[in-house]
Formats: structure tokens, C-alpha cells, sequence
């Protein structure tokens, strides 16, 4: 089971994020969740209209009529199909894929053309900037970094020496770079390898995508059936389209092709698309083996790479396929490896891969009145991953309430229970939660009490439990029957006086415990 902390900054007064994993089986513009509400949904009718509707067209509890949640208040469509009302979801890895097997390069028999991989050149700020000033701000970020030689970050988007054009838009759109990005883009640019530990949402794409493209830019042009040059290996379809669709912004203002292959979708537009020539790939493992076993493509000319989500893509059994596909590119090549967690195997994969590479651990720092949007963020992107069922335990029924409303509105199918709720409401609503008809239940921990439901892989703890017994046991309900599962938790300043026996939970369980964690536990 992974774990993730919000956690006090005691120094800057924001909360933080950390993951850590065991097993059982930009600072830009502030979150606004009206992005999701104009291009993936639109609002839901609250739970009980959708109650009342049910008991209605069923006249019992767990009927065999299944319903959708509609657009339309309280107006509902039948559906014999498990699910929100579309067919089964495709695999987006490609399972028939797995089987297939490229013949090993031998590089000794090849003459490698040279490349070039070092583009930075330090601006006199960063040169000049006192060293308390980047320890304070390493700190007050909750990163750290590790390897030899390494630049120092940079603070300013036009501190990083990026083309005109990217540099004018990245200070349209946000404000500052994130952390991951002031330390990665430093590094990636000094033609480092390099492995960051950093969660989705913190705005890791452009730290490897922006690099990328200086990459590009400084070296000599591929010609059409010479591969790419730039791959990005990822675990799924969704989140390949995501990075795909930030990396077009950016590459249509330089003249760059960038394609996204993956399985669920038709091949024969990706084909295309890699026959025509393009500068960088974005793939999941299955499709890309598809194509390099057919001819359709190679990597030899590959000289960029990026494993990202390197966690999910083992956790998934991507490891034969990764190595298989990472054989095929030149051993000198740059790569940059991005996981939420440190296990073993992830471990083991990075020494394989990368040279001396730089590390960074990175702790996301959000504002504390930023804390139900960053829920918002984080949901999205759960709910555009395979698996998504999804638990969340709030304090009082009226949180419940108004965080359920919140959603619904937002175009998230979720449910909630409490102690308001009638027992026949309760059972419906964790019958719909058991046959996936809504992916997202909210509930009190009173209220949870003998739940038990299967498959469930996020628990979020939007408000800390009142002791370690009752963290222990919200954090138990996922990761069960030997899967994988994710533990997310807020923790504020009103919790200090808890953070001791949060520091004893996870160095009992071999995780490693935040600096800030620490220093909370040192103010009490």
C-alpha cells in the first residue's frame, strides 16, 4: 500500500504532500475545478433525487435495473451494463502484447552517431543567489537532492535560459515553476539522468517535457521512418493522452511532432503518424512493443527517454516489456525516471537504466485554504486511472454532505453514507459502491464501521482520524487480496498533537518520515 501526507509546513504555514510505499499485493495558477467541469462532465443531481428516483423505478433495494447518474437532475437512464452506462473498459496496455519479443542489440556493432545532451548555461541570478536562500527554499519546498556536482535550482521561469517563446508563455500561464521543476530542469539540462520521487499533479510533465524539446532543438533533425528521438514510456492510455496533450502546446510553437500510441485505439493512425516521422513518442509498453516488433518503427536514434510513473508501470507487470523496449535505445542516451514511491524493484530498475543519476525527492507544498481543491486535483486524476474506486473519510456529517454536493456538482458520481441516512439509503448506497455504479463513497468513520467492500484502491483521509488505531484501520481497507492500494491523508496544524504516534505508524511500517513531520513533533 502507498501512503500519502498532507502535512504542516510549521515554517511557511502550507501543507504538504508526501507517498510512501509498502506492499500488499506550479505553484502556477491556483486548482480550478471548473476545467473539469466545462471538458469532462457535466453537474449530477444530489444523492437523494438520485435515491428517490431509484427506490421508484425499482420498488426495492438492489434491484437488477441499473441506472446512470444523468446530467439532468434527477432523470435517469437504464443501463444493463455494469458501470457508468459505456461498454467494459479496454485494456489500455495491450495485454496480447505481452508475449511479444525483440531481438537484442548488440551496440558494440554499431557506430553511434554523437549528440549533444549538455544545454545549460547558468543565469547570473542563479550563480549569484546566497546559499541560505536555497537551503531556506529547499526546506520550505520539502525537497531534496542528492548526486554530485549538481546545479542549483532556479527560481524564475526566465532564469532557466528556454527559448524565448516557451519562457513568454510559461509566465502567461503560471507564476513561478514548481519545486520539481526549478530542481529538474536544471539537472535535465546539464545532461543528467535523473530520478525524481514526485506525485502526479505536481507538475512533473513539463520538468521532463520542456528539456526535451531543448534536446531536440539542439541536435541534428531526424528524417521520416527514422524513429523518434525523444520516448516517454508510461503505464496507461489516459495518462499517456494527458502527457501528449501538454507536450503538443509546447512542441506546436518550436515545429515539433509528438504522437501518442496506445492500446484500446485504433493502430492505424498511430502507424501513420510514426511512419510520417516525429520528434517525440508518448507510449504505453504493449503498443510500442506492437510496433518495434512490425517494423513500424525503431529507437535506435532515440537519445531522450523518460520512464514515468515507473511504480505503476511494474506494479502493472510492465518490467519485461520496459527492458525489452529500453534494450533497443543507445546505452549513452539521457534518461529521466519519475515514480510516486522507492520500492525495491523501482530501485533495482534505476541502477539498470540511468548513470549516476541526480535524486530528487520532492514534497508538494499547497496552501492551507487550497486544501478541498487540491482534493478536487487529486480525485481527477484518480478517476482517469484503470482503477479508481475510491473512500473518503471525512469528520462531521456535514462535511460529508457538503463534499458529496461539491462533487456531484462537479460531475463526480459520488455517494455518501453517515448517520443520517437511513439504513435502506446506506444499503443502496454501498450496493452501488460494490458493483461500481459510483466509483467515489464519502463517509464518517462511525459510519464505516463494517464495511466491507473489495477493490477498493484510494482511501483519503480528508480529515486526520482522532487517534493511530483509527489511521491504522481507515488505511487497512485498501491494498487488499495482495493488490496494490493508496493512502492519502491530511494533516494540519489542529493535528500537531498527533504527529508523534503518525511518525511511530510509519517508521514501524519502514517508510521514511518528513523533515516537517519531524519538526512538528520537536514543537509539541
Amino acid at each position: 500500500m502507498a501512503q500519502r501526507l498532507f502535512l504542516l509546513n510549521p515554517k511557511c504555514f502550507a501543507s504538504l504532500l508526501i507517498r510512501h510505499a509498502s506492499r500488499h499485493e506550479s505553484s502556477g495558477p491556483s486548482f480550478d475545478f471548473s476545467y473539469d467541469k466545462q471538458q469532462h462532465s457535466q453537474p449530477l443531481g444530489d444523492q437523494r433525487t438520485f435515491y428517490v428516483q431509484h427506490k421508484r423505478n425499482t420498488g426495492r433495494i438492489g434491484g437488477d435495473t441499473q441506472f446512470n447518474h444523468s446530467p439532468s437532475r434527477g432523470q435517469y437512464r437504464q443501463n444493463n451494463v455494469t458501470g457508468f452506462g459505456g461498454r467494459p473498459r479496454l485494456n489500455s496496455f495491450g495485454k496480447k502484447n505481452f508475449d511479444l519479443q525483440l531481438n537484442r542489440i548488440n551496440w558494440k556493432d554499431f557506430e553511434l552517431q554523437s549528440f549533444e545532451k549538455k544545454f545549460y548555461k547558468p543565469d547570473e541570478r542563479v550563480i549569484k543567489r546566497d546559499q541560505s536562500e536555497i537551503d531556506t527554499w529547499m526546506l520550505d519546498n520539502a525537497c531534496t537532492l542528492q548526486g554530485n556536482d549538481l546545479p542549483r535550482p532556479v527560481l524564475a521561469f526566465d532564469e532557466i535560459g528556454f527559448p524565448s517563446r516557451i519562457t513568454e508563455h510559461l509566465c502567461k500561464k503560471f507564476v513561478k515553476p514548481t519545486s520539481i521543476q526549478s530542481i529538474a530542469w536544471p539537472v535535465a539540462l546539464s545532461g543528467r539522468d535523473m530520478v525524481s520521487i514526485a506525485m502526479t499533479g505536481s507538475g512533473k510533465t513539463l520538468a521532463f517535457i520542456l528539456p526535451a524539446i531543448v534536446h531536440l532543438l539542439g541536435n541534428t533533425p531526424l528524417q521520416p521512418r527514422d524513429g523518434p528521438k525523444v520516448l516517454v514510456l508510461l503505464p496507461t492510455r489516459e495518462l499517456a493522452k494527458q502527457v501528449e496533450e501538454v507536450s503538443r502546446e509546447y512542441c506546436q510553437m518550436m515545429g515539433l511532432k509528438v504522437t501518442c500510441c496506445y492500446g484500446g485505439a485504433a493502430r492505424g493512425p498511430q502507424e501513420y503518424a510514426l511512419k510520417q516521422g516525429v520528434d517525440i513518442c508518448v507510449a504505453t509498453p504493449g503498443r510500442i512493443m506492437d510496433f518495434l516488433s512490425s517494423g513500424v518503427t525503431n529507437l535506435r536514434n532515440c537519445t531522450y527517454l523518460v520512464l514515468d510513473e515507473a511504480d505503476r508501470m511494474l506494479d502493472m507487470g510492465f518490467e519485461p516489456q520496459i527492458r525489452s523496449v529500453v534494450g533497443q535505445i543507445r546505452p549513452d542516451r539521457q534518461t529521466m525516471m519519475f515514480s510516486a514511491t522507492w520500492p525495491r524493484d523501482v530501485r533495482s530498475l534505476a541502477n539498470d537504466f540511468l548513470t549516476s543519476p541526480a535524486h530528487l525527492n520532492n514534497v508538494e507544498v499547497i496552501e492551507e485554504y487550497s486544501k478541498q481543491d487540491r482534493l478536487f486535483e487529486i480525485l481527477r486524476d484518480i478517476q482517469a486511472q484503470p482503477e479508481c474506486k475510491t473512500l473518503i473519510f471525512a469528520e462531521t456529517k456535514r462535511k460529508v454532505d457538503e463534499l458529496t454536493r461539491q462533487f456531484r456538482r462537479n460531475g463526480l458520481a459520488a455517494l455518501c453514507i453517515h448517520g443520517d441516512k437511513t439504513q435502506r439509503e446506506r444499503e443502496w448506497v454501498l450496493n452501488e459502491f460494490r458493483e461500481d455504479r459510483s466509483q467515489i463513497l464519502l463517509a464518517t468513520e462511525v459510519a464505516a464501521r463494517g464495511l466491507d467492500v473489495n477493490n477498493i484502491k484510494y482511501v483519503i483521509n480528508f480529515d486526520y482520524p482522532n487517534n493511530a488505531e483509527g489511521y491504522v484501520h481507515r488505511i487497512g481497507r485498501t491494498g487488499r487480496q495482495d493488490k496494490t492500494g493508496t493512502a492519502i491523508t491530511f494533516f494540519t496544524p489542529q493535528d500537531g498533537p498527533k504527529a508523534r504516534e503518525l511518525v511511530d505508524i510509519l517508521e514501524e511500517a519502514k517508510q521514511s518520515v518528513p523533515d516537517d513531520l519531524h519538526r512538528l513533533c520537536r514543537m509539541r
